[in-house]
Parts: structure tokens; sequence; C-alpha cells
């Protein structure tokens, strides 16, 4: 390949990564936004609902397990009927659910309407991964989904730092409107884009061809071994998150505002990995960066583990959000690589992995800390994250 043609495609790629992040940047910014919103207010609506800390704390689960389970469904349909055109249902139906969130007037109904919501922004992150694999080329790929990941870093960042200050004068209520106010933008942004867009093509959605697809699929080796660790990995990053504020509270060092604190600066540590990802890659190589995460985030929860004061917690959130990125992102580009043919597929299968083990992490950790007690389970989950890393790094890209 000649100079000239590396550097057109090259160009060709930056404008499609650019085409991309606008169209659908807002959209995946608005899902991460109402992903962790809940976390921090735990202990507020449990009070406010006349329920148990620990009973709240599955909101989390209720909303990232219906988004696992999703996503064998979202995957061939979109790559049937449209990646944009599932996207744009999807962030429609997530307005709707979060408004109705908002209004819930028991647990239960919280509950229901958390796991809609779940389900609608099972269409935004994965499917938009899928579309930034078809329009940048593999050798300009992992810095494109760096720089969509900063859409959604951006949004747990908000929803960790803001869910506080704003529960404190509108409750919690009032952050569930925010985030549907949120999505309303991302909604309206990607209708608008779309008009100027090539149409999508539309094929009869099969479920024995869409079988077929998702058997080709895990005939790739790659293909268990990878799905495998993004599910441990969803399950021991963010499974304690929950419980940060019944931590801090117990250690009389903070509480629902100081726990949104650490789960922004987890947000920041993902902004911070964002920023160094050219350089990183460019400088010590795919699996060097993934090793090096697992020993950041090796140290990050076992400095929560044992934090004896509010700023070591905030500095393992910022450390833990890093350490997560800088192996996460790895194993997003090998995931858009399992099959070219059937990207949105393997893609979804990818994100029914990551999030079916964020579903199940709280209900480990819980176990966890009714037996063993929190600062143990997440001494265990440093030791296994950071082993994770290494195996994950020995496997070829």
């Amino acid at each position: 390949m000649t100079a000239s043609k590396t550097d057109e495609d090259a160009t060709a790629g930056r404008r499609g990564m650019n085409r991309v992040l606008a169209m659908y940047g807002p959209a995946v910014f608005a899902g991460a936004l109402a992903t962790r919103a809940t976390d921090p207010l735990v202990v507020d609506i449990a009070h406010d609902l006349g329920s148990t800390v620990a009973q709240v704390a599955l909101l989390g689960t209720a909303y990232t397990l219906p988004f696992a389970l999703v996503q064998p469904i979202l995957g061939p349909v979109a790559d049937s009927v449209g990646k944009r055109r599932v996207v744009t249902i999807c962030i429609c139906l997530l307005v709707l659910m979060l408004l109705l969130s908002a209004a819930a007037l028991s647990l239960g109904w919280l509950m229901a309407f958390r796991a809609l919501s779940g389900a609608a922004a099972g269409g935004m992150m994965p499917l938009t991964l899928a579309i930034m694999g078809d329009a940048v080329p593999l050798r300009e790929r992992q810095v494109a989904l760096s720089r969509m990941l900063i859409f959604g870093i951006s949004g747990q960042i908000a929803g960790g730092a803001i869910a506080g200050p704003i529960a404190a004068f509108a409750g919690w209520r009032g952050m569930l409107a925010l985030c549907a106010i949120a999505a309303v933008i991302g909604a309206v942004t990607l209708i608008l884009a779309s008009r100027s867009a090539a149409k999508e093509p539309i094929t009869r959605y099969d479920p024995v061809v869409a079988a077929r697809r998702y058997r080709t699929i895990l005939a790739n080796p790659q293909a268990i071994p990878l799905y495998a660790t993004v599910a441990a990995e969803g399950g021991l990053v963010f499974g304690s998150f929950p419980y940060i504020a019944t931590l801090l509270i117990n250690r009389g060092i903070g509480g629902t505002t100081e726990a949104g604190l650490a789960i922004g600066a987890f947000g920041l540590g993902g902004l911070g990995y964002a920023a160094l990802a050219h350089w990183l890659l460019l400088r010590f190589g795919q699996a060097a960066v993934v090793r090096l995460g697992g020993f950041i985030g090796l140290l990050a929860l076992a400095g929560m583990a044992v934090a004896p004061a509010l700023w070591v917690v905030v500095l393992a959130g910022f450390l833990l959000g890093m350490a997560f990125y800088m192996i996460h992102n790895a194993i997003q580009v090998r995931a858009t690589e399992l099959s070219q043919q059937f990207r949105g597929s393997a893609v979804s299968l990818h994100a029914f992995s990551f999030f079916t083990g964020q579903s199940l992490g709280p209900i480990a950790f819980g176990l966890g800390a009714t037996t063993i007690g929190l600062g143990a389970s997440l001494g265990i989950a440093a030791v296994a994250l950071g082993a994770l890393s290494w195996s994950l790094a020995r496997r070829p890209a």
C-alpha cells in the first residue's frame, strides 16, 4: 500500500469516526448517565420508599441485567433492519422509561421501570461500537473507540458526581428526570442527523439465521474466552459501586454525596485513559497496556478495601476508572473483530456478557459483605482483576 493510499485511508477513518461521534455520542452519554444514576442514592431511595439498602442496591442489577439479556436479540435485529434504526428506537424508549421511573410510587414499580430503562439503553453503546467498527478501519479503531468512550465515561462521571447535589434539592426523582432530559437531547440529535444519512437497507429478521450467526461467532476460538473475561471484569469492577455509600458511612468518612464523588472519580480516570490512549498504545502496545491496567486496578481495589479516609476512596475510584478502561478498551477492539460480517451480533454478545457480569456483581459483593465483610470482598476482587488482566494480555489480539 502506497503512502498516499495510507493517508487517504487514515483521513477517511477520521471522517467516519467524527461522523459517528457527532451522531451517536449524545445518546451514548444519556445511556451511561442513567446507568449509574441511582448508585450514590441508594440510602436516600431506601429511606423514601421504606425499604432496605440491600434491596435498593439491586436497582443496579435491575438496570444492567435487562441491558444484558436484550443483547442477543438486538444484535441480529440490528444486522437485519439497520443499526441506526434500532439505536433511534431505543433512545426514544429510554426517554419514556426514565420519566416513568421518576414517577414511581414504590420500589417494585421503580425496579420495573429501571429494568425497562436498562433494556432500552441496551441499544446505545453496543450497537454504536459496531457502527464505529463499520466506519473505521482496524488500524485506527482502538483510538476511535476510546473517543466514543469519552461520551460514556462523561455520562458516568455526571451520573455519579451530580446525583448527590441534584438529590439534595430535587430528590432522587429529580435526578432521574434529568436523565430523561439528557435522553431527549440524544434522541433529537440522532433523528436530525439521520435526515442527511444514507438509508439503511432492511432485510427480514430470521431467528434461525440469527442462531446460525451466533454459532459462527462462537466457533471462533477467541470468542468464548473473550466473553468470559469481559463478564468477570464487569462484576469485579462494578459490583461494589452500590455499596460505596454504605462503606463510607460505616467508616464515618462520608455518605451519599461522597459516594458520588468516588464514582465520578472513576469516570475521570476513564477520561484520563482516553486522553492518553493513543500515546500509550504507540509507546507500549496493547498487551503491556492491559498488564499495566491490571496492576493499577489491583492497587485501586485494595486501596478501597482498607481506605481510612475519603481522599483514599476518591483516589482509588480514579485509578480504578483508568485501569478498567485500559483493560476494557482492548476487549472491545477484539470483540469488533470476532466477526466482520456479523459485527452487530458479535458486539451484542460482548455487551451481553459484560452487563451480565455487572448485574451479578452487586449480588456477589452483597453476599461477600454479609459473610466475610466488604473490605475482604474488595481485596479478593483486587487480586482477581490483576490475574484476569495478565491472562488477557497473554492471549493473541
